[in-house]
């Protein structure tokens, strides 16, 4: 099953290196990581994408506010969250094929940000089966490239 994870920890170099160390003398794998700040100047979140079972969650959990400048741990996958991430998919794209693929980008509510000679560069942003069935759609035009940030998420309502 796969968590979502958040740390909440100080703004401070070092923090994320820490953060990873721990997964990686654990030996745990993080399918996705975001870090960006937060409404508090000096505080940063951490969002992570772990698999494991409930046991395995929990133990990270307790591993991770055992670090130093970590102000608390939160499971979001324990409760109700909105959660996105983003994509860039750079297309082989010729006269022939650009109308297309920018009707399928609208279908997505994706953006085109750029238009080469050769090439179109698509952005969206959505849940994670948005974005594959896109990059799906997408591959019969040939992908160029393929960037996608990690997930990030929010518990609902005032927790």
């Amino acid at each position: 099953m796969k968590h979502i994870i958040a740390v909440i920890v100080d703004n401070k170099p070092g923090v994320l290196a820490r953060v990873a160390g721990l997964f990686s003398r654990r030996a745990y794998n993080i399918d996705s990581l975001a870090v960006g700040p937060t409404e508090t100047k000096d505080v940063s979140r951490i969002t992570l994408v772990v698999h494991g079972n409930d046991d395995i969650v929990e133990q990270i959990s307790k591993q991770l506010n055992k670090l130093p400048d970590v102000k608390k741990v939160l499971d979001l996958s324990q409760g109700e969250c909105l959660s996105r991430e983003m994509a860039m998919f750079k297309i082989h794209a010729t006269a022939k094929t650009r109308k297309e693929i920018c009707t399928l980008a609208h279908t997505f509510r994706a953006k085109v940000i750029d238009i080469a000679e050769e090439s179109m560069v698509v952005e969206v942003t959505g849940d994670t089966e948005k974005l594959n069935g896109l990059e799906t759609l997408l591959e019969k035009y040939g992908l160029l490239a393929v960037v996608r940030t990690g997930k990030i998420a929010l518990a609902r309502g005032r927790k």
